[in-house]
């Protein structure tokens, strides 16, 4: 016999039940290299590049380093080719191709 999430719920005094968006503890996307599944890829001019930084607080991956108030190439591990950086650039120093074609 299968019971419902309903009869079981009644059962379940709601102080007993964990509330819904807590995170239990912190995320691992660090560990895990999440790019490989990735359809278009952000690929960075420097030479266009004016170092306005626009792009990397735009970058939902942290994909995008910065390291003494320059930005460096793409973390292609955690990049998802989103391409929110893409459209941000003001200087057409970043442009998307396909997977592969970089």
């Amino acid at each position: 016999m299968t019971r419902s999430a309903l009869d079981i719920n009644e059962q379940i005094p709601w102080q007993e039940i964990t509330p819904g968006g807590e995170i239990a503890e912190g995320g691992t996307a660090r560990m895990i290299k999440t790019g490989a599944w990735r359809q278009n890829c952000p690929v960075w001019d420097a030479d266009k590049c004016k170092q306005c930084l626009l792009c990397a607080p735009f970058c939902p991956d942290s994909s995008i380093p910065v390291k003494d108030c320059l930005r460096g190439d793409f973390d292609y591990d955690h990049c998802k080719g989103c391409g929110i950086c893409w459209q941000v650039c003001p200087f057409d120093a970043i442009h998307m191709v396909k997977e592969g074609e970089e």
